[in-house]
């Protein structure tokens, strides 16, 4: 074990330490004989790699074609992900070496938060944590991690994504609405936040059209706030979602006041357009289309002039 946390500390040195001594050069990979990358005879565009991560990865190679799951060969795939942190293959060879070493995985979760402090939206990097955190049956300090991450970036999808698996997995949803509401609070237009609200609230609840007329008017209230705020009015079509907007006539009725009230809000003509097509009233919605194309929603003047047709 303490050899092991010594890889972590050689991991975060060995990139940047000008005495770092090549594996060529080291007595205990003698015995390895470096697999160069193979181009084929004329590469179209070779690529230019430094002298290390050249050297790295041809020893890499040459352990992962002997399949050699040491404690050399784990110290090597941090080497190889400290060069190249996206590189799957040695996230793969990591956990097999893990696993063949009976490794302290609280120890690998370490070493695997510090990769994600400066690449946050590595995939792998967090996929690796969802790994370690089976194997280990236990997301204690997890939340904290991901809350750590998202305060530097409120939107970041991977850790987002990796929340909703961990809250799903271990029922962890207390609190998790307070929290999403402290960010929704410190950023009104954060779609991510309105995401994980809808994401909770369709798997503590019912999610029937009470529960959904509740969270419609959750949503107004952050619309009179700030009516070109996009967020709450998306929110509001996911809580329509399988049902009909006559199933929610006040929707209708909050558009029309909109109109009237926030002229330069082009939400609450979108949505009208789909209350007017579910109705029949085609004319209007044509109407709707037409400021939406020439005035309101420009950006989307080809899509609002299709919608018309």
């Amino acid at each position: 074990r303490q050899r092991q946390m010594c890889i972590r500390d050689r991991f975060s040195t060995m990139s940047s330490n000008e005495d770092f001594v090549p594996y060529s050069k080291r007595a205990e990979w003698a015995d390895v004989k470096p697999r160069p990358q193979d181009d084929g005879p004329n590469p179209v565009c070779a690529i230019a790699y430094t002298s290390e991560f050249k050297e790295a990865h041809d020893y890499f190679r040459a352990i992962l074609h002997s399949d050699e799951r040491s404690l050399r060969a784990l110290e090597l795939t941090a080497h190889v992900l400290d060069l190249s942190p996206a590189n799957y293959t040695a996230w793969h060879f990591r956990r097999l070496c893990l696993e063949n070493l009976k490794s302290d995985l609280r120890e690998e979760l370490k070493f695997s938060e510090e990769l994600a402090k400066d690449h946050p939206k590595n995939y792998q990097i967090w996929y690796h944590r969802r790994y370690l955190i089976q194997k280990l049956e236990d997301p204690t300090g997890e939340l904290d991690f991901i809350k750590e991450i998202l305060d530097e970036d409120s939107k970041n999808y991977h850790a987002w994504s990796h929340r909703q698996w961990l809250i799903l997995t271990y029922r962890l949803w207390d609190k998790e609405l307070e929290y999403v509401e402290k960010l929704m609070k410190e950023d009104w237009r954060n779609n991510s936040a309105w995401n994980q609200r809808y994401f909770v609230i369709a798997h503590v609840t019912k999610l029937d059209i009470e529960t959904r007329k509740k969270e419609i008017e959750f949503a107004k209230s952050w619309i009179r706030k700030s009516p070109n705020n996009e967020s709450p009015w998306n929110y509001i079509r996911g809580m329509v979602k399988g049902y009909c907007y006559s199933d929610f006539p006040e929707i209708k009725e909050f558009c029309l006041e909109g109109k009237e009230k926030w002229p330069s809000c082009s939400h609450a003509l979108s949505i009208l357009v789909s209350v007017y097509e579910e109705e029949g009233t085609l004319k209007e919605a044509i109407t709707c289309c037409d400021t939406l194309a020439q005035k309101l929603d420009e950006s989307h003047k080809k899509y609002w002039l299709w919608k018309k047709e």
